[in-house]
């Protein structure tokens, strides 16, 4: 006769068992997107991380595209969606493909037209049901219908700025670097880098122009700082947007469509410089940490903590991402790893994430990618 310990024994062997056989049957794709500059070279690449070690382990490539320079995944994970035909004059389009979520191997499924030259930036509604761009050097942003397969339908809306700010080499006319929904997906927010704004526009996603005039229109920042990338925080009440230009991070409350500034901080000690080159930023999982990087000279990523009450963030150091023009960069969904697309010197560096500090470490995992530009972090289980 078993006792109940004996009992309990098996049920917790069993629970581990199987806890253990669906740790094992996960798996954890890196999907990179590059400029290739030919479309018989690979643009988009899947890579498996191993979540122990930080090792990458490529899967496939997809060649046929040209400059897949930014990528964004559905929210179930079957379809990727690529900014395609990056920096060609006059060109740039919108293209999906399917995830084979068993081998890590992609399929393409359609394109369409970005709407404008030279697109930079995508985001998916929750619903799976809407893609949005933001077209560089056209000065637009689009908005496309999706469909159940992953297919890209005409686009829906196109919107253009005319606006232009103080640096008329860099910022002649209007250059939106990004696109975002807000926490609550009713409200989206375009940084431009040519007009010195952040755009907002309400969103109706039940209607076929979904970008509609928003209360605020827009924010302006401090001229000739050229607002690239922006990002929330896990409550919500927080928004942090890197300037590429003014080498800073500024940040603002935010409520319903709404952003009021509160900080601006450098992304670097040494501030003395005309040639600033600020690109990502990102939030750790937990909301502690926020990181930026730093190309041009610097080629780091800079660290802070943020208060959990205010906002505000305080510098705690930098970490070289050894590696030369880090474009974009990802956090594992636990924070346990931070990777980052080192564009000009062609790599992706793995680093491990330390959660009470938020210091980042060498793995010793570099990864040959030419052209790296885009890292996308997808756990499938």
């Amino acid at each position: 006769m078993c006792s109940k310990y004996t009992i309990r024994s098996v049920i917790v062997f069993f629970i581990v068992f199987f806890s253990s056989s669906l740790i094992k049957a996960q798996h954890c794709y890196v999907f990179v997107g590059s400029y290739n500059w030919d479309s018989t070279k690979a643009g988009i690449y899947i890579y498996e991380l191993d979540t122990t070690s930080g090792q990458l382990v490529m899967r496939s490539s997809i060649n046929n595209v040209l400059n897949p320079a930014y990528l964004t995944l559905s929210p179930n994970g079957k379809y990727v969606y690529a900014c395609t035909g990056a920096q060609q004059k006059g060109g740039g389009a919108v293209s999906s493909y399917a995830v084979n979520i068993a081998t890590g191997v992609l399929s393409f499924i359609s394109t369409q037209k970005s709407g404008g030259e030279n697109p930079v930036y995508l985001s998916v509604h929750q619903s799976g049901k809407w893609l949005l761009n933001a077209n560089y050097t056209g000065g637009s942003i689009s908005a496309y219908l999706l469909d159940t397969s992953g297919t890209i339908a005409p686009a829906s809306q196109t919107i253009s700025f005319k606006d232009s700010s103080v640096n008329k080499e860099r910022q002649d006319r209007a250059h939106p670097h990004s696109i975002l929904f807000s926490p609550q997906q009713d409200y989206v927010f375009v940084p431009d880098l040519g007009a010195d704004k952040i755009r907002c526009f309400a969103f109706e996603s039940s209607g076929t122009q979904p970008l509609q005039a928003a209360a605020q229109p827009y924010v302006t920042t401090v001229a000739g700082s050229g607002p690239r990338h922006l990002t929330f925080h896990p409550n919500g009440h927080f928004c942090y947007c890197t300037e590429e230009m003014g080498g800073t991070v500024t940040v603002y409350t935010y409520s319903a469509g709404k952003l009021d500034s509160i900080q601006r901080v450098p992304t670097r000690k040494k501030q003395k410089r005309k040639d600033y080159s600020n690109a990502d930023i990102h939030i750790s999982p937990d909301g502690m940490f926020l990181y930026a990087s730093n190309r041009s000279k610097e080629n780091n990523i800079a660290i802070f903590s943020i208060n959990q009450q205010s906002g505000k963030l305080k510098w705690v150091g930098t970490q070289s991402t050894l590696g030369n023009h880090p474009r974009n960069f990802a956090i594992y969904p636990t924070g346990k790893f931070l990777l980052v697309a080192n564009q000009i010197s062609g790599d992706i560096v793995v680093f491990k994430r330390d959660i009470k500090t938020g210091m980042l470490s060498v793995t010793g995992t570099k990864q040959k990618v030419p052209g790296a530009s885009c890292l996308k972090i997808k756990q499938y289980f």
